[in-house]
């Protein structure tokens, strides 16, 4: 785990998205989201929340359940938590588990693009 800022954490992990094939960051509601061909699979910022606080929304089909243990990740609201979305919301000062949250990322890309898309990834 590593000491980051909030901003720090989130400019690594958006960095991180943006590596993938045809990802674009747009700021929709007031915060960044990457998309895939138009459909998200990162958002940061989340709902209005605590100054300071750190929040990532990623679809987990695969390990959402593993996810919902940890003590700061919930199921993503409007509805979006029943198809695997979690939400990762820590404070300032929190260790951020980077690598966990970079697989995580990735296990998204590969639930939201579509295929032809995720075979250039090798």
């Amino acid at each position: 785990m590593v000491k980051l800022s909030v901003k720090q954490a989130e400019q690594r992990l958006i960095k991180f998205a943006l590596t993938y094939p045809e990802s674009t960051l747009e700021h929709p509601w007031g915060h960044d989201v990457v998309k895939v061909k138009g459909k998200m699979f990162a958002t940061f910022g989340g709902e209005a929340g605590t100054k300071g606080e750190f929040s990532m929304s990623v679809k987990l089909p695969v390990s959402s359940e593993m996810a919902l243990t940890l003590p700061w990740v919930e199921p993503t609201g409007y509805g979006l938590g029943k198809s695997g979305w979690v939400t990762a919301r820590l404070k300032a000062g929190s260790d951020f588990e980077i690598e966990t949250m970079k697989g995580w990322i990735d296990q998204s890309f590969r639930a939201v693009a579509p295929k032809s898309v995720v075979k250039r990834l090798g």
